[in-house]
């Protein structure tokens, strides 16, 4: 009787196995209005624009291409190698001592009432980083999450929260794997979500002006909640800024008298080649995304003129796996390997993966890949949970469903 029993118990196991290994492939006409690199690359070729390379940075970007976004960001904006010496270089390390940042950030935010950390609009991993601090965040009371990457006035996607996932209109720079997921998360944990981008059509001065407008009217509302303002590139500045006068963040401490915590996130981060890097990233040399203390026991923070932000972030070189960012697959992230051999379709394809239940028409995929021969490989990074995988060469698609155990 144990023996038959036994018996059973394989038969059982085997064919489980088989079902997972024989997942069902179905026909659809799935469309997407992500580009493939061949696209990118025919219309950068031929474009005559001045900022044609910033803009096929974006079109990377969207898809989750990261090594390329930077890549194009850089023939965008120019590079030049720059080095201290090794006595510099040692004068740095011995000056200063190396915490992980998301410790730093974790321990400093139980005393503040408003952080803002920023993005450049070209990188994933900023997003990613942010996305980390949210669950620790939350347990410490921060329960508002301000995004000037939505929609907002006329563009606001009114059944966000209700959704409880973003959509392809929920925002331009949204619709960007990391930064979809990082809203997507933020509303399962129970963040309240909100845009604060200017509706105006203002620029300058008078749209740092108005996005603090924005966040200090929430906080008027909730005076003793805790907020977290996820923003672009100078306007997490303090102080007097050149061009501005003052900047979002300065603008927000003089309407609510909070002074928030500022962190930098994007000067002194990698280039698409490291020689390239800022000197001073390179004489750090971080192993993971890291702040400096001095021996006083005060943060870095990143200083330019009159203006600043509280403390300076800097992110180690990414390592490459499977030719995806070695990030990807950290946090709650599994690599998760998607068997394309039984697929009959052309390439290069799209691999997408949708959170299941969600519409995969105007959802937002969790994570891209773009797969040029059969012969490759496919890795995504997803954390635990059931997903459509979506495969499609932008003319024929195929659907099959993953779990993530």
């Amino acid at each position: 009787m144990i023996k038959a029993s036994y018996n059973l118990i394989i038969l059982v196991l085997f064919l489980n196995s088989c079902a997972e290994r024989k997942a069902i492939i179905e026909k659809t006409d799935y469309k997407t209005q992500y580009k493939f690199a061949s696209e990118i690359e025919d219309k950068v070729e031929n474009d005559t624009v001045s900022w044609k390379y910033q803009m096929s940075a974006a079109d990377y970007a969207s898809k989750g291409d990261y090594k390329n976004a930077l890549k194009h960001w850089d023939l965008a904006m120019g590079t030049a190698e720059k080095n201290y010496d090794q006595a510099q270089i040692d004068s740095i390390n011995t000056l200063y001592r190396k915490i992980p940042a998301r410790e730093y950030i974790l321990e400093k935010a139980i005393d503040e009432q408003v952080i803002i950390i920023n993005e450049a609009h070209h990188s994933s991993h900023y997003r990613f980083f942010t996305k980390s601090l949210l669950k620790e965040l939350f347990s410490l009371g921060y329960t508002n999450l301000g995004l000037e990457a939505l929609g907002n006035g006329e563009y606001l996607d009114t059944l966000l929260l209700k959704r409880k996932y973003p959509i392809q209109e929920s925002g331009w720079y949204i619709i960007e794997p990391q930064f979809g997921d990082l809203v997507r998360e933020a509303i399962e944990i129970g963040y309240n979500v909100f845009p604060y981008e200017q509706t105006s059509d203002s620029n300058g001065k008078l749209r740092e002006i108005e996005q603090a407008q924005y966040i200090s009217e929430i906080i008027e509302q909730k005076p003793s909640e805790k907020f977290l303002i996820h923003c672009g590139f100078d306007h997490a500045l303090e102080g007097i800024h050149a061009s501005w006068e003052k900047a979002m963040a300065g603008r927000l401490k003089e309407f609510t008298g909070i002074d928030p915590l500022t962190i930098n996130q994007v000067v002194y981060s990698e280039k698409s080649d490291p020689k390239f890097n800022n000197r001073f990233l390179k004489a750090i040399n971080p192993s993971g995304s890291t702040i400096l203390i001095d021996k006083e026991n005060k943060p870095y923070r990143y200083s330019r003129e009159e203006a600043w932000s509280d403390i300076a972030i800097f992110h180690p070189n990414t390592e490459y796996i499977n030719n995806r960012p070695d990030w990807i697959f950290a946090n709650n992230n599994r690599k998760v390997k998607i068997d394309l051999s039984a697929l009959d379709i052309s390439y290069p394809i799209l691999v997408m993966a949708f959170k299941e239940g969600e519409d995969l028409d105007k959802a937002i995929p969790v994570d891209i890949f773009e797969v040029s021969y059969k012969e490759d490989y496919c890795f995504l990074g997803l954390p635990k949970g059931d997903y459509v995988i979506m495969v499609t060469n932008g003319t024929e698609s195929l659907r099959l469903d993953k779990t993530v155990k």
